[in-house]
């Protein structure tokens, strides 16, 4: 998807995102996946007063600014997975939901892995201010079972950053995950204020990081970009469909608004479920529990160079 610009309505994004869910449907498409905070641009990259950030929040899924979306996929039969800003309560949370072909919300995820900091860097055009405005996820990773029309599939959520944790992946993964699906909109430049990660690099990474995670726990993913020039600020894109073996099927050729489609074929997962990422065969979990607890942990002092060359 292409990028939305700050001063862009709400009625044009929407009907943006209408028109590639009919494309995708047109296509022979059952599911269409949208990126993360797909209704607005990326706020998170300014400074804003309170009451600017709270434009940006969505009280209830669906609403009335939203309802088309809903509509359009209800009347094609076709579900959605989509990114927004919550407000739940008092609680902001980057978040995504999983719609089924009758309109049914399936499943709701709520980032868990926030980049970024609180306060912003002094000097810098653009920041990376999602703690400061989303409180942590706080649902887990919790699959769920797709309707029969997409031949019952175990999906998982993702939110752009997590896709880089494979804790995040193999959390899904320890429950059959099939069929994952993630939105993402990343900077084409250290989003921290660093200068030694490019557009391509940072890109090479996002596919990197789903190819890998995709394999390693035999599962087909969706990863989608919000990508292009927005208000000023570089997106990248590489959107792609990657299958259990991690090769990458289909991907984007744009920065702007395009559809990919691929068929997906849930037996394709059996291959590593059953064989090299049987996890009640292969996995030894008491010997990780040492790993886990050493996060943070102080290591014992370095050895001398001699000691070292000599073990």
């Amino acid at each position: 998807m292409g990028p939305n610009q700050r001063a862009d309505a709400r009625s044009a994004i929407l009907a943006r995102m209408v028109a590639l869910l009919d494309q995708a449907a047109d296509r022979g498409a059952d599911l269409v996946v949208f990126p993360e905070l797909a209704f607005t641009t990326f706020f998170p990259r300014w400074l804003l007063e309170t009451g600017e950030v709270d434009a940006y929040f969505e009280a209830a899924m669906p609403n009335p600014e939203v309802a088309a979306l809903f509509d359009r996929a209800r009347e094609r039969r076709v579900g959605f997975y989509v990114g927004y800003a919550e407000l739940a309560g008092d609680r902001h949370f980057n978040s995504a939901i999983t719609v089924g072909p009758d309109g049914t919300i399936l499943g709701k995820y709520r980032k868990v892995h926030l980049p970024g900091s609180v306060e912003p860097r002094p000097g810098d055009r653009f920041q990376q201010l999602e703690k400061r405005y989303f409180d942590y996820g706080d649902l887990g990773f919790p699959a769920f079972w797709g309707p029969k029309a997409w031949q019952e599939p175990v999906l998982g959520m993702l939110v752009c950053n997590d896709r880089r944790w494979p804790e995040a992946w193999r959390c899904y993964g320890l429950q059959g995950v099939e069929l994952m699906l993630i939105g993402y909109n990343s900077a084409a430049y250290d989003p921290n204020g660093g200068t030694t990660e490019s557009e391509g690099l940072r890109t090479f990474h996002s596919t990197l990081a789903v190819q890998a995670n995709a394999y390693m726990n035999a599962t087909w993913a969706v990863s989608v970009a919000k990508a292009g020039n927005e208000d000023g600020s570089g997106l990248i894109g590489g959107s792609c469909i990657v299958d259990p073996n991690g090769v990458v099927v289909a991907q984007a050729e744009t920065l702007g608004d395009e559809v990919l489609v691929a068929e997906v074929d849930l037996d394709a997962c059996r291959q590593g479920k059953e064989k090299m990422f049987n996890f009640a065969a292969h996995r030894r979990p008491q010997h990780y529990g040492a790993i886990v607890d050493q996060v943070g942990a102080v290591l014992p002092p370095k050895p001398a160079a001699a000691e070292r060359l000599s073990a």
